[in-house]
Parts: C-alpha cells; sequence; structure tokens
C-alpha cells in the first residue's frame, strides 16, 4: 500500500502557474470555420505559434488544459491518451476553467493508482478496479464526500469512452457508489435542557416532552402511545410494536415525568383513546409535536442550535450511559436491534471514561472477580413474562 502511496503523490501533484510551450496550444480546431468557403484547405503550417490564431497569451481555461494535458502525455500512463480525448471534450463544450483542471488532476489520479493493478490496458478496466480505487482513497484519509466527488468525475470519463465506444457499457452498470453516514441529532446540553423545560407552560406540552426526555421513546411510538399502555403504580409504558424493530418492549420514566403525565391525565378529555390526541384526529400528528418543540425552542432562545425532537432521545441515552447505565440495558431500553446503534446513539464522557477507567482497573489490580456481565436477569424476565421480547437468534 505504501508503494501505491508513493505512485499516487507523485502523479498527483500538479504545478499551478506553469507556462505552456507553444506545441501545446492544440485549441485552434473551432477557428477553421472562420477561413474563406474557396480558400484552400489550411495546411498545419497555418496553425503555427507564429500565426494570429494563437498569437496571444492563453487565457486561463487554455493554461489549464495545456498544463494538465502536458501532466498526462508525460505520465505515459495507460489511459491518457483517453484522458486528453477527454480533456479537449470538455473544453470545446465551454466548461468552467475548475471543472477542468479537477477532472484531469482527478483522471490523472485515478489512472496513477490503475497501473499500479498490473493491468497493461485501461480498456481492461473492471468493476473492481473502481471499488479499489475508492476503497485506496478512503485508506489515504479523504473525506466520503472528497471521494464521492472523485467517483463521480471517473464515472463521467467512463461514460465518455462508453459514448465513444471505447469500453463496453457494462462498465457503468452498478457503479459504485460511497453512502455518507447519517448524522445522528446530538444529545441537549445540561444548561440549554434547563432553559428549554423552564419556558415550558402548558400541561400536555410538559407531559409530552418529559416523557420523550426521560423515557427515551421515539416520537412515533409516544404519538402512538393509548392510556391502557401506561402502568401508572409502576411508571411503565408497554410498547407492544417496536416503530422500528417491530419487537416489543418496556419502558420506564422519571419521577418528574410521572408528576407531569399524571397532571396532564386529570384535565385531558378522558374519551379519547391516545395520551396526546390533536383537534381533528384521534392522536396528534408529528407536525405538531415538531411545532410545540420548535415553539418553546424559539422562546428559550436556542432554535439556532439545531435541537429537534429527537434529540430529546439521544439526550435521554447519554446521560443514562453516563450515569453508568450498563449499554446492553440501554440498548434494550431503546429498542436497537445491535448494540453499535447504542454507542452512536449515546456519546460517553471523557469524565465517565476516565471513572469507569479507573474503578475497572481498581478491581484487577486487588485481584477481584471480574466476570463479565450479561443482561440484567430481572429486566429480561419483565420481557419474557410480558411476552414483549423476542430473543435474537
Amino acid at each position: 500500500m505504501t508503494e501505491q502511496k508513493c505512485i499516487f503523490s507523485d502523479s498527483y501533484s500538479i504545478e499551478r502557474g506553469h507556462h505552456i510551450q507553444s506545441e501545446c496550444y492544440l485549441s485552434v480546431v473551432p477557428y477553421v470555420k472562420n477561413f474563406p468557403e474557396k480558400a484552400a484547405s489550411p495546411s498545419l503550417n497555418q496553425f503555427s505559434p507564429s500565426t494570429r490564431l494563437v498569437e496571444n497569451r492563453p487565457n486561463e481555461k487554455k493554461r489549464a488544459l495545456n498544463h494538465i494535458v502536458r501532466k498526462l502525455k508525460e505520465s505515459k500512463l495507460s489511459g491518457s491518451d483517453h484522458a486528453i480525448n477527454h480533456l479537449y471534450d470538455k473544453y470545446s463544450r465551454n466548461l468552467a476553467t475548475n471543472t477542468i483542471r479537477y477532472s484531469g488532476e482527478f483522471i490523472l489520479s485515478f489512472l496513477a493508482f490503475f497501473n499500479t493493478l498490473g493491468k497493461y490496458l485501461f480498456e481492461d478496466i473492471s468493476r473492481k478496479d473502481i471499488a479499489a480505487y475508492a476503497e485506496h482513497e478512503l485508506d489515504r484519509g479523504l473525506k466520503i464526500v472528497s471521494v464521492r466527488g472523485k467517483l463521480a468525475i471517473v464515472y463521467a470519463f467512463l461514460q465518455f469512452l462508453v459514448d465513444n465506444k471505447i469500453l463496453l457499457p457494462e462498465i457503468l452498470h452498478k457503479k459504485i457508489t460511497i453512502r455518507l453516514p447519517k448524522v445522528l441529532p446530538r444529545a441537549i446540553p445540561a444548561d440549554d435542557l434547563s432553559r428549554l423545560l423552564a419556558v415550558i407552560d402548558n400541561d400536555r406540552d410538559q407531559a409530552l416532552i418529559l416523557l420523550l426526555l426521560h423515557t427515551g421513546m421515539r416520537i412515533g411510538e409516544l404519538l402512538n402511545t393509548k392510556v391502557t399502555d401506561i402502568i401508572l403504580s409502576e411508571r411503565k409504558i408497554m410498547i407492544y410494536i417496536g416503530e422500528k424493530n417491530f419487537e416489543g418492549r418496556v419502558v420506564y420514566y422519571s419521577h418528574d415525568a410521572d408528576n407531569a403525565l399524571r397532571q396532564w391525565l386529570s384535565i385531558r378529555k378522558p374519551d379519547k383513546e391516545y395520551i396526546f390526541y390533536g383537534m381533528t384526529r384521534d392522536s396528534l400528528s408529528y407536525v405538531q409535536a415538531w411545532r410545540i418543540m420548535h415553539d418553546y425552542l424559539e422562546k428559550a432562545g436556542l432554535d439556532h442550535k439545531g435541537y429537534s425532537l429527537h434529540s430529546l432521545r439521544h439526550t435521554f441515552a447519554t446521560n443514562l450511559l453516563n450515569a453508568g447505565l450498563r449499554l446492553e440495558v440501554l440498548q434494550q431500553i431503546l429498542g436497537h436491534r445491535c448494540i453499535e446503534m447504542t454507542l452512536r446513539y449515546a456519546r460517553m464522557s471523557n469524565q465517565t471514561r476516565e471513572s469507569e477507567y479507573f474503578k475497572a482497573m481498581a478491581k484487577i489490580e486487588k485481584g477481584e472477580n471480574h466476570e463479565h456481565r450479561h443482561t440484567n436477569s430481572k429486566l429480561q424476565a419483565v420481557f419474557e413474562k410480558k411476552k414483549l421480547h423476542r430473543p435474537n437468534h
């Protein structure tokens, strides 16, 4: 891999501001139409650097084109002649200077990598070669967005070759794609959370937000919760069908959420089936719930920070993890199928990591039995008893 990187970087570096020799001025073909109709066909001498057509200093776009063409010629890489034709095509279509410059640089880097694969003809390129190039660029530490941009330029080059019947169309089937990781909402810091809670002045809204904050429920799950799903005496909510994993689970809520919920239950319409209901429908809609959250964020001066209803779930997960709740228990409470997702939701603080490390190391130094702890048996028993949990196989 080190050898590949060296070859890669040698071909990738592009000197800027280099003055091109006159023999590289190849952009005169469009001017042929200006010759008189009856004139004889122009000879090659008419296009020498001394003629009027090329005597002026080339503009920035010509310089960029000539520079990358020279680099491609000097590289003598397999496929460089195709790349030169592709860049002249871009120039003839009057594409932007940066488009020509970066296309040339990225295609040059792609050809440099391809030539390290031991293949002699660029026409032998395969889908695996393109995938290897993408993996190579990621290994170099490039961001996913950058690699996706490079792949787009490479595929435009390959499309040009397919259009000109140099490559078979199969090379464009099932293009290599790299998915961007979903950016998850971040937890709300304690100070901002206090500001948010302080401006809530409605019993329904307080119950809604505190339940999201202290149960870790998804907003869709809470909006679909019925009065009969709540066990007030045990501060539990039964979710019989998970919104995403199609598994039931139990969630619990805190004393302050319990007080807010009881207050709301005492004044809500008793004939309504769902805990939170709308004006014209059985349950409160997501849009209405989001407007409630947005209005309070705006009232607290936090609307510019990008918080959402889902941020409350992240805050719940992060706070419990930092308070010492075991990760596998948090996974079941959140309803995640895999523990990796739980790790993405919860952000352990540096202080918590430090505390947990020294706590564990103290046990090791004392020679205590530190057998791996499995899932909480009492919690698991509740899942099995209520038949809400289906164990993974």
